[in-house]
């Protein structure tokens, strides 16, 4: 019988958390489930820890990747070769509190919404929660989605019979993930936020999301880029990100 939920985790050197990370997947209310952890090529005992979980929970599968390929072509390999109705990203660093799945799909379900997100809570490195949570807006559409990057990957769920998985796919690009959200919501879906904190968010020293400057060169290439936005339009909504980027981080 497939599993009602699809979990999609890309693994790459993530020894020193991968293990927590996959024990709040298990401790969740919701146990119909199955996980993919994606193993974009460790050089480290990642790998090793994936097979050891696999090894004991049935619902837990290793899928190895043939070549480094980065974060987006390892989780569109998890969406590929996910089974369930529903998909949610997690990082192999971030945790979630036992209630998040549940919750989101109840409110999923309430709301009729096909893309949700929820809160979260930034946390050291050691997955202890420093206090600082970020609140969600009620509803983002693509234009607001555009000065507010507020949905976080490890927070998202999707409804496969409402949002196609060719959408879901993240394209080879830096923040593959704010692009892949922005493609979806272009296409005319609204991503309904769940304003709750049911996610740590682990910042470690030395990870890409912790450059600040290489953030705003990567989200300022995706309006021009990606999206082929104009120079004023790019503005007013940097303008926007910035602010809110700063509020989120004090």
């Amino acid at each position: 019988m497939k599993a009602k939920i699809s979990i999609i985790i890309p693994v790459y050197n993530a020894e020193a958390f991968l293990d927590e990370t996959i024990g709040s997947v298990r401790a969740q209310e919701e146990q119909d489930w199955e996980l993919l952890l994606i193993d974009d090529c460790s050089t480290d005992g990642s790998r090793r820890i994936a097979e050891r979980a696999a090894s004991l929970d049935k619902r837990i599968r290793l899928i190895a990747q043939t070549a480094n390929g980065g974060a987006a072509k390892a989780r569109n390999r998890g969406v590929e070769e996910a089974q369930g109705r529903y998909i949610a990203f997690l990082d192999g660093d971030d945790l979630w509190q036992p209630g998040r799945l549940s919750r989101e799909l109840s409110f999923m379900r309430k709301t009729g919404a096909g893309f949700v997100f929820c809160g979260y809570e930034f946390a050291d490195e050691r997955g202890r929660g420093t206090g600082k949570v970020v609140r969600v807006p009620p509803t983002l559409d693509y234009r607001q989605a555009l000065r507010n990057t507020t949905i976080f990957t490890s927070t998202v769920l999707f409804d496969t019979e409402k949002i196609p998985k060719e959408l879901i796919h993240m394209p080879s690009v830096k923040s593959e993930d704010t692009a892949a959200w922005w493609n979806i919501l272009r296409h005319g879906h609204t991503a309904f936020g769940l304003d709750e904190n049911l996610v740590l968010y682990r910042r470690s020293t030395g990870t890409l999301s912790s450059n600040k400057i290489e953030a705003v060169r990567r989200i300022w290439s995706l309006y021009r880029n990606t999206e082929g936005l104009s120079l004023a339009y790019s503005l007013y909504n940097f303008v926007f990100y910035a602010v809110r980027a700063v509020l989120r981080r004090i």
